[in-house]
């Protein structure tokens, strides 16, 4: 089995989240850029040119919505298992060499056996894109310092709710370690 120091994390890229007709198609669009679907599938090519697993996290609940916990408090209902806004959208190719985690809140470590994949390959640094860097991506980032993986985000392939929660929720995350935020161009 071959090991890796470095994965691509992509995060909820999913239609529900980033379609105009999803539940979240009427939100604020300040916090979602035209480039952000173009940039990450610059990083997924990058990435595999590098001989780097990408790994897709994305948000599933199940029908009876019994493990949506207090996200139903603030949040419609979204990306539940086997409809269309819970599938990663169409211009992602995801590869057969390509990795999946199902998560069922924020973080792609709650619950999901996230860390077992990415010890079994011997990663220790992530580089994150996707959707949202207010929310699933911060969360995740977070708990992966919280687990001692090296973490990178890379700026301009990272939406949120809007530019500034999206803003400071990465200059959070970057003040966790040395170097946290990357251009695409750096990546």
């Amino acid at each position: 089995m071959e090991r890796y120091k470095e994965a691509l994390l992509v995060i909820d890229m999913q239609n529900d989240f980033l379609d105009p007709s999803g539940p979240f198609g009427d939100r604020d669009k300040k916090g979602m850029p035209e480039t952000l679907i173009p940039h990450v599938l610059r990083c997924i090519d990058k990435a595999r040119a590098k001989n780097m697993p990408v790994i897709h996290v994305y948000q599933e609940h199940r029908k009876s919505l019994v493990d949506y916990g207090r996200e139903l408090d603030c949040s419609k209902i979204h990306c539940v298992e086997g409809t269309w806004g819970a599938e990663i959208i169409p211009q992602i190719e995801v590869k057969e060499e390509d990795y999946r985690v199902i998560k069922r809140r924020f973080s792609g470590f709650l619950a999901t056996d996230l860390e077992f994949l990415l010890k079994g390959l011997g990663v220790e640094t992530l580089y994150f894109c996707g959707i949202a860097g207010d929310g699933c991506v911060r969360a995740t980032a977070v708990d992966a310092h919280q687990l001692n993986y090296k973490i990178h985000l890379i700026e301009d392939a990272i939406a949120g709710l809007t530019r500034d929660s999206c803003y400071w929720a990465m200059r959070y995350v970057a003040s966790l370690q040395e170097d946290v935020l990357l251009s695409l161009d750096d990546f």
